[in-house]
């Protein structure tokens, strides 16, 4: 047992309590006690997240990597996107805030510019694209005049978290021969935001930010946690949550051909039949398993 490491998530733990106000609330005998957990939840957490197994290249006998999208218009994806604002009483945030206090902290640096995760992107590449800054009418004279233009003519607009429209995901499909079944591997995540000079118009722009390389971001994400509709009283870790696909998603590209063509590449302006062909895929893939074990 590394002690040192439970030493540290213990600090850690003391220091932020208000980020578990309900933890030992039936068991506390004053106010001050809520929200302190014990030994055996601290030990247990101080683990982070469980670690992938290793799988040989040998070892799959099958394997796609697909891209989807969450929509987060979908009630269902509503643990992704609430709250829109940070509750510091219950130290929740929403994923997307999570990810850019992670980038903005240093704590999350396996950032790219694609799903391809070639390109690292760092947070000064990416202020210009999640932050805007103009002046109004007023402060184009000071400009235009040689004149420094007073702060309160200067605008500063920053992305927020209910400027996230969905998110874009992409993982693999493989059957694994050792242990006999089909599973899946998230490899990374993509907020789908409106870009920030196209904000508020009529006609807003939907771009992605940045890529995420999931691996990298599981102690984060391990760390922060989403609300549990089901049972309020346990609330569930993204990381859990993406995990264990706990999302309704819609595929929009996967392997093929033509260079991971996207379907609204090849089956354009008729959005039912591009529904269609995302589920006809997804049944390609359950039917793998079983098609595995007939002769």
């Amino acid at each position: 047992m590394n002690w040192k490491k439970i030493s540290t998530f213990i600090a850690f733990s003391a220091i932020s309590l208000g980020s578990y106000a309900q933890a030992n609330l039936l068991n506390a005998r004053s106010a001050d006690e809520i929200g302190i957990k014990d030994l055996a939840e601290i030990v247990a957490e101080s683990e982070g997240p469980i670690p992938y197994g290793r799988v040989s290249d040998r070892d799959i006998l099958f394997g796609m990597k697909v891209w989807e999208t969450i929509s987060l218009e979908e009630k269902v994806n509503a643990p992704y996107y609430f709250p829109t604002e940070a509750i510091a009483a219950e130290g929740r945030k929403s994923l997307f805030q999570v990810l850019i206090d992670g980038i903005k902290s240093g704590d999350l640096d396996e950032v790219y510019g694609d799903s391809d995760f070639k390109k690292k992107r760092t947070l000064k590449d990416l202020e210009s694209a999640f932050t805007r800054i103009d002046t109004t009418d007023a402060g184009r004279d000071f400009y235009n005049a040689g004149e420094k233009i007073p702060d309160e003519y200067i605008v500063r607009e920053e992305l927020q978290p209910h400027h996230v429209k969905e998110y874009h995901i992409v993982g693999m499909w493989f059957f694994d021969r050792n242990q006999g079944e089909l599973k899946y591997r998230l490899l990374g995540i993509c907020p789908v935001v409106p870009d920030i000079y196209t904000l508020g118009s009529e006609n807003e722009n939907l771009v992605e930010l940045f890529w995420v390389f999931y691996p990298g971001a599981r102690e984060l994400l391990f760390r922060n946690y989403a609300f549990n509709e089901k049972n309020p009283m346990k609330p569930i870790n993204f990381d859990h949550m993406l995990n264990s696909r706990r999302f309704s998603a819609s595929i929009y590209k996967t392997d093929n051909v033509y260079g991971d063509r996207r379907i609204d590449d090849y089956i354009q302006d008729n959005s039912m039949r591009q529904l269609l062909e995302s589920e006809r895929i997804k049944e390609s893939i359950r039917n793998l398993e079983d098609d595995m074990w007939n002769y």
